[in-house]
């Protein structure tokens, strides 16, 4: 089965992140203070890689965040110590997939960010 996760974060005084599943309705969000957009962004995509980490579904993970999707696809460097440990913490988690995307999308496609109100 194909299984579109759309994940958002927004950081500062009101943080938070989460996600939705088309496929199913579900969705997820967590608010977590000060954190960075960022860190926000990658907590969603950490949060959904855990979520079905153990299942055999075709997952693809679709984020607005053009950095962090480049940066977990190795296309762009890290340059912040705090976002390198979230990234190799997705990694270890990704290298469990074997079937597993992720993928830029505008703003005003993120399903996750209508959910999320930003």
């Amino acid at each position: 089965m194909k299984v579109s996760v759309y994940v958002d974060g927004s950081g500062g005084p009101n943080s938070g992140y989460g996600y939705y599943v088309k496929e199913t309705g579900e969705s997820f969000y967590e608010k977590k203070l000060d954190i960075t957009n960022n860190q926000a962004e990658y907590s969603a995509i950490i949060s959904a890689l855990n979520k079905y980490v153990d299942s055999n579904d075709e997952i693809t993970i679709y984020s607005d965040s053009k950095n962090t999707v480049n940066q977990l696809n190795h296309e762009f460097a890290i340059n912040n110590e705090q976002l390198r440990i979230l990234a190799r913490e997705a990694w270890s988690i990704m290298g469990k997939f074997s079937n597993l995307s992720i993928v830029w999308i505008p703003r005003k496609e993120n399903l996750a960010g209508k959910m999320l109100g930003s």
